[in-house]
């Protein structure tokens, strides 16, 4: 309902070409906005023109300085109808503007970054680079790398258990990529959504052997050795015993439902080492998660390396 206020005489009426031209706005923006609501009419000429105060002069100001911000209609309506919350309204109202201009801009980055790596790979690659880069969106969703995991992962394995090691194994892409970065996510996206041979990706040992419960239990021990392993491998430390090596073998012999023997360690390599490795996606997401001229971000891909050539090391000072 337009609002409509009784004037009193000592408060000056404009019509609506003199609003406007007090607000430095087209009269046409004046009547659309009185048309909405949202500018108070102090009342009305003998002829029913609309005559405004100074209070819809300062609600004028007042919303071209939100309309400038970008803020959209329904929000700029909130902001004035609360007055008394009006600065709740209209925080809240710039956070979530803030939230959208950031993700346009990281989907501007991204084709950015796309448009860049075009323009500055060889012709005969140009190809296969639009082919990569065509099959994203900008900016790219994890969601097939997700997917991919959940078909590794043993069935029925509890949901807590598969998030957990979705948040390490899954890389989030950067919100100002670098063009190698953008085109190993584009990799990753064609290397997880292609099909796999036999229509599922060849599964370790352990998943046949520990079960569902059994691999949360290995999973969750896996993503705490391969924290601990992270320092190590990104100091570029040689492998060696220790924390990590234990918390890595302890996981193991929970899903093997065995103890931590030099038995057991003997064993477990010669398991790990017949085990189908994915160190293509490893070395991907390393790419993806090291900022430009940085040094490698160490993955679970990296700290099992790490973790396993411990683990040989281990077995060769106890032989």
């Amino acid at each position: 309902m337009r609002e409509v206020q009784l004037s009193t005489s000592h408060e000056p009426l404009w019509s609506i070409g003199e609003l406007a031209e007090r607000a430095g706005a087209t009269v046409k923006t004046v009547r659309f906005y009185s048309d909405q609501g949202l500018l108070p009419e102090a009342a009305r000429s003998s002829g029913g023109h609309r005559r405004y105060g100074p209070r819809a002069l300062e609600r004028l100001q007042l919303i071209r300085s939100l309309r400038t911000l970008d803020l959209p209609l329904p929000e700029i309506r909130r902001v004035l109808e609360d007055e008394d919350t009006a600065g709740r309204a209209l925080e809240k109202a710039v956070d979530s503007r803030l939230s959208e201009l950031g993700s346009e801009l990281k989907a501007l980055r991204w084709r950015e970054a796309a448009l860049q790596l075009v323009r500055d790979c060889p012709p005969d690659q140009r190809a296969d680079r639009l082919r990569l880069i065509g099959a994203l969106n900008t900016p790219p969703s994890t969601a097939p790398l997700a997917r991919f995991w959940r078909t590794w992962l043993p069935p029925r394995m509890p949901r807590p258990a598969i998030a957990a090691f979705l948040e390490a194994a899954v890389p989030q892409p950067p919100d100002e990529p670098h063009p190698n970065q953008a085109l190993a996510f584009a990799r990753l996206h064609a290397m997880t959504t292609a099909p796999c041979p036999g229509g599922r990706q060849p599964q370790p040992d352990v998943h046949r052997t520990a079960g569902a419960g059994g691999a949360a239990l290995l999973y969750e021990g896996l993503v705490e050795a391969f924290e601990l392993a992270a320092p190590h491998v990104r100091r570029a430390h040689d492998p060696h015993p220790g924390e990590a090596l234990d918390a890595y073998v302890a996981a193991y012999a929970s899903a093997y439902r065995s103890r931590d023997t030099h038995a057991f360690r003997r064993l477990l390599a010669v398991r790990l080492s017949a085990d189908p490795r994915l160190n293509r996606y490893w070395e991907l997401t390393a790419i993806v998660l090291t900022p430009p001229g940085g040094s490698p971000q160490p993955t679970p891909g990296s700290a099992d390396d790490w973790l396993r050539a411990a683990l040989r090391r281990d077995n060769a000072q106890a032989a």
